[in-house]
């Protein structure tokens, strides 16, 4: 199979409007050919007159490691032009920045979930190249976590910088796909295009999203391998909470939780008596872990490891975003005191609880937090939203 990169640089006919014309790219460290040659390089390489380059959270060089960390912008020492930081002292490209170039090339691999910012760094770049009378070109790459949609749909007035618009956690689409239905819904006015993929099969095994021939490069620092792309529609939900993540360690976002003062084994047990059916599709693995940084750092940690992978995945039976909240459930009824949420600014989100902003409102930690709320209430509610959102974005799948 072709990324769109690869099918960009191959095909001297797609690269026929770029001539004469300035060029952008939006990258990061997994913005990579099949020969693992950075997309920025082989642009230049191939004639395509790149002025300037964007780096989005954690930077062009992914070296930033947590949230709010921002990157300056810089000037590329071997090509002497302008990179601009899409995660510093602004996250929405400027007019300045726009003037840079008349195309804007966005090759980010993506996990296809709703928090991890790119797709909001899409959106914006979107927004602003309408405002300009730029065009965007999606050069696609495919969603890592297949097809399948999980999750209640971002409630109107939640936006933020994880919540771009009213989708659900696990939104099933490429970023090129997505770039469509944003033009859609906020009605843009853009020239969009999409450099698509050749021969991705989303539901199609062993890789299931994830071309089992292509090398994993971490697109952020946490992002070490497709068990975590996987997993992260339901563990980024830890970054709400006291709970960690397993930032510190060599498999962050891989577990369902671990802490010094939680029994593992103890929430386990109390997850197959609530929902076992929603422990589906992947092995679950008492662990423990001393983080050398972040949450609970130099504490040892009792922990749930997921095994998303392997002869444990069954692919249209896992579901990650329900799974982390049965773990949630499990714990405030095992530890009706635990204090589970962690109130902190979170993606400049300064006055709502963490796990709210995650969630794109509070339905889910409401109904962790409610003694009398079962699996089928929850389960009730994100049905709907995730039927919902099939509809919706059905006319733009590319594959």
């Amino acid at each position: 199979m072709k990324f769109g990169i690869d099918r960009l640089l191959a095909d001297e006919e797609l690269r026929k409007p770029l001539e004469g014309r300035r060029v952008a790219l939006v990258a990061h460290p997994a913005s990579v050919t099949a020969d693992l040659t950075h997309s920025l390089d082989a642009l230049i390489a191939a004639g395509v007159n790149v002025t300037s380059a964007f780096g989005p959270q954690h930077g062009l060089k992914g070296d930033k490691q947590d949230n709010m960390v921002e990157t300056a912008d810089e000037t590329d020492p071997h090509y002497g032009i302008p990179v601009f930081s899409l995660y510093g002292e602004v996250r929405r490209p400027t007019g300045q920045m726009m003037s840079s170039a008349d195309v804007f090339l966005f090759d980010l691999q993506d996990l296809g979930c709703r928090i991890y910012t790119f797709v909001t760094t899409l959106l914006y770049l979107l927004e602003e190249a309408a405002k300009h009378g730029k065009e965007v070109w999606v050069l696609d790459r495919p969603n890592p976590a297949g097809r399948p949609v999980e999750g209640t749909l971002l409630v109107p007035g939640q936006e933020s910088f994880v919540g771009a618009g009213p989708m659900p956690m696990r939104h099933g689409l490429t970023m090129g796909e997505m770039g469509s239905w944003f033009v859609e819904h906020f009605a843009l006015d853009v020239d969009y295009r999409v450099i698509d993929m050749h021969h991705w099969l989303p539901e199609a095994g062993p890789g299931f999203g994830w071309p089992l021939d292509r090398v994993w490069i971490n697109p952020s620092p946490n992002a070490a391998n497709v068990n975590m792309a996987r997993a992260y529609a339901g563990t980024v939900m830890l970054e709400g909470t006291t709970l960690s993540e397993g930032r510190g360690t060599t498999r962050p976002l891989e577990v369902l939780f671990g802490a010094p003062d939680v029994d593992a084994k103890a929430v386990l047990a109390g997850m197959h008596r609530l929902a076992p059916e929603w422990m589906a599709g992947c092995a679950l693995r008492e662990s423990w872990f001393e983080p050398t940084f972040h949450k609970h750092a130099g504490t040892l940690c009792n922990a749930l490891t997921i095994h998303a992978e392997g002869p444990f995945y069954t692919h249209d039976a896992f579901r990650p975003w329900r799974l982390q909240a049965l773990a949630f459930k499990a714990i405030r009824r095992l530890y009706p005191d635990y204090d589970l949420w962690r109130d902190f600014p979170y993606e400049y989100e300064l006055d709502r609880l963490a796990i709210d902003v995650i969630n794109g409102g509070p339905s889910l930690r409401e109904w962790v937090d409610d003694p009398g709320a079962t699996p089928h209430d929850l389960d009730d509610l994100a049905s709907s939203d995730e039927a919902s959102w099939i509809e919706t974005v059905r006319e733009h799948l590319l594959y």
